[in-house]
């Protein structure tokens, strides 16, 4: 079979544990036959990130805006119990996802990957839920501090003018931690205007939800700037569509959001995205079903799956032993980094191949064969195999092949 070739290279980012394992076994048995591939390589595994004293993933970061498109494997951030694990770590490394948000100032839609036969925990809901989650700063860039006696805390801001603000923020009569966040008006009106982009792309209803009644300075600016971009620049092309913007608190926004039918974008501040993201891929089936994509205000994007690197599977791989670790989320990461490439190069077989491997993914789990973890998932009557990883992308391959 004649290869796919690829004109510009896509930036490849490898990472952690098992999906790092998974990573070269999708490659190999599912890439390579097929495609030419052209990455630009990056390793931001742990012990690396460690070696450049996170260089690496800045690196990967100003490639991605160089070439336009990234697929990334899961990575650890760690934590005192990692510093632990890998005594060889010189400090504890930011998370490399928020080093890279931050550098490509782009928001995280994030949606499940829908089946027939797996229906959702909240029965009610017939269409996808993707999750817009914004990218920069909050408690992602945030400053911690902890104290051991009584005292006054204080926030000052110095304008390069000169001018100085005060907030006293809190008097405390003994030991207390302290943090402090902040976001930019660019970076919440690069996320504003991705999303009534994506909505708007997707043919699909925007809604959006901070908590304004109580942080009024702070998600009262996300909020006013929702609005200000919406009316100047969205708002006819919205009701020509015949979709809608919606603002409401976060909390009224959970239990709306359960009571409806899905197919809505829901946007969310940094950190509500990220626990809401993991909410709706649980309740669509599983974290290891969920997409994720970082789109920058500049149209670079960056693919990647929502879970983590799977550590309990990655030690019994270790033993060698056999794993039935979900690689879909994956698969997908590097199907829409495909088509993406092939969009932006004028390479229709290229995203024609992408389409086809989510084709053949799709097809291999309705066939009934898909790992164990999503077994207890399918619908009663619903006749399926556990398998393990490797065998599952083995009958992915195969259904490809016959693809042509």
């Amino acid at each position: 079979m004649e290869k796919i070739q690829m004109t510009t290279p896509l930036v490849e980012m490898d990472g952690d544990e098992m999906t790092r394992i998974l990573w070269g076994m999708i490659k190999e048995k599912l890439i390579l036959p097929f495609v030419d591939l052209k990455t630009e390589y990056y390793d931001l595994g742990l012990l690396h990130r460690n070696e450049t004293k996170d260089q690496v993933t800045v690196d990967a970061a100003n490639a991605t805006k160089r070439l336009g498109v990234a697929v990334k494997c899961a990575t650890i951030t760690p934590n005192r119990q990692r510093m632990e694990e890998y005594p060889e770590l010189t400090e504890m490394w930011k998370s490399p996802n928020g080093t890279i948000r931050a550098i490509l100032d782009g928001t995280a839609f994030r949606a499940p990957i829908v089946l027939p036969c797996i229906r959702p925990v909240v029965k009610n809901w017939e269409k996808p839920i993707t999750i817009a989650r914004h990218a920069y700063g909050d408690m992602y860039k945030a400053v911690d501090l902890e104290t051991g006696e009584a005292g006054t805390a204080e926030l000052i801001f110095r304008s390069e003018s000169g001018a100085e603000q005060t907030l006293e923020v809190q008097t405390v009569s003994g030991p207390a931690v302290w943090q402090a966040q902040h976001n930019t008006e660019k970076s919440i009106r690069a996320f504003a205007r991705s999303c009534f982009q994506y909505a708007l792309a997707q043919k699909q209803d925007l809604w959006f939800s901070t908590k304004d009644t109580i942080a009024k300075v702070y998600d009262g600016a996300f909020k006013r700037i929702f609005e200000e971009e919406y009316e100047a620049g969205y708002k006819a092309q919205f009701e020509k569509l015949g979709i809608t913007y919606f603002y409401t608190l976060i909390d009224d926004a959970v239990a709306r959001v359960v009571r409806s039918k899905g197919g809505m974008i829901w946007a969310l501040k940094n950190y509500d995205g990220d626990v809401m993201s993991d909410m709706i891929a649980a309740a669509f089936g599983s974290l290891a079903m969920m997409t994720s994509v970082l789109v920058a205000p500049d149209g670079t994007m960056e693919f990647e799956a929502s879970h983590g690197t799977v550590t309990r599977h990655y030690y019994k791989h270790l033993k060698g032993e056999k794993t039935s670790t979900n690689p879909m989320a994956t698969i997908f990461a590097w199907s829409g980094a495909l088509k993406r490439r092939g969009e932006l190069d004028g390479l229709p077989e290229l995203s024609a191949f992408g389409g086809a491997l989510e084709a053949a993914s799709l097809e291999t789990l309705e066939a009934g064969i898909m790992t164990r973890d999503l077994l207890n998932l399918a619908e009663p009557g619903f006749e399926a195999t556990g398998v393990d990883s490797e065998e599952f992308l083995d009958a992915i391959a195969s259904r490809l092949r016959l693809r042509g």
